[in-house]
């Protein structure tokens, strides 16, 4: 890999005048070996695997074995038929878009970790639900998720998307921050504009905590993908119409990296603190250990 920091991967677009998408698939291209088509044929693979995913999700209502989760994204659903959301078709397919991929994974179904399978709903639901409301083309989807992917990697240049190592603002908060980046491609903002609106995303979760209550992909996770995917159009939103972040990307996931040092290890995955040892947390722990004993 060519390009470590986003300074490096603005410059490259500035010195070839090329897109971030363009650069992206080179750089894999060298990496792996293979022609720039086959890297846009495996990122097409990926893409058709997110909408697998989405309509998988949207039709069963199977619970996880805890039966804590997995009817989130019909009870949303069956709401949207009976009034729409205030924000629009776009917001009520994004939202059961995230769930419904989300809940793919917790019945173990076939998802793309993007970055992580913690917080796979994200990137898929806003470009796809976006793509089938502003009718943009496959081609355009693949460049976004290209897009998602560099931004993704140039982070964890730095640091492990990992909530073991950095807490939440490492898997859902960086999946934010891509799916900001190839939303504002996709609607045709040009490299400065992806990274500002990667980087007003990023900035604004950093902190996030991982507490999972019992250690498992559910609570709070599910919900938390919802909630950042919208999270994620926010900061496309402000980034088209020129809106910058004062703080500079390179330095934000420096931050990230910092706080997750900082970050007690008990709000790491761990459940050992946060929303896990909470009152209603240790009981859940409780009853679910006695059912699998």
């Amino acid at each position: 890999m060519g390009i470590f920091s986003f300074a490096e991967l603005i410059s490259a677009c500035k010195k070839q005048n090329k897109k971030i998408y363009e650069i992206a698939q080179e750089e894999e291209a060298i990496l792996s070996e293979v022609d720039t088509e086959v890297v846009r044929l495996k990122t097409l693979e990926n893409l058709t695997a997110m909408k697998d995913a989405i309509k998988n999700g949207l039709k069963s209502t199977e619970k996880s074995i805890s039966n804590w989760c997995g009817d989130d994204c019909v009870k949303l659903s069956e709401r949207y038929k009976k009034r729409h959301a205030l924000f629009g078709n776009v917001f009520e397919k994004i939202t059961t878009y995230a769930l419904a991929t989300a809940e793919e994974n917790l019945r173990m179904g076939r998802i793309v970790a993007c970055p992580t399978a913690g917080s796979c709903g994200i990137v898929p639901s806003v470009i796809i639900a976006v793509a089938e409301e502003e009718k943009i083309n496959e081609t355009e989807q693949i460049n976004g998720l290209l897009t998602a992917g560099m931004i993704g990697l140039i982070v964890s240049n730095k640091v492990q998307l990992a909530g073991a190592v950095a807490g939440c603002q490492a898997e859902c908060g960086v999946a934010s921050a891509m799916t900001a980046g190839a939303l504002t491609e996709m609607l045709g903002g040009g490299a400065n504009e992806v990274i500002q609106a990667s980087a007003l995303a990023l900035k604004n979760i950093l902190g996030l905590t991982c507490d999972p209550v019992c250690g498992l992909v559910e609570v709070p996770c599910i919900k938390r993908n919802a909630f950042l995917a919208i999270h994620a159009v926010t900061a496309s939103e402000l980034a088209l119409c020129g809106v910058e972040s004062k703080i500079p990307i390179d330095e934000i996931v420096d931050t990230l990296k910092i706080t997750g040092q900082l970050m007690s290890p008990l709000l790491k995955e761990t459940s050992q603190g946060g929303l896990a040892k909470t009152k209603t947390g240790v009981e859940l722990e409780k009853l679910l250990f006695n059912k699998c004993s």
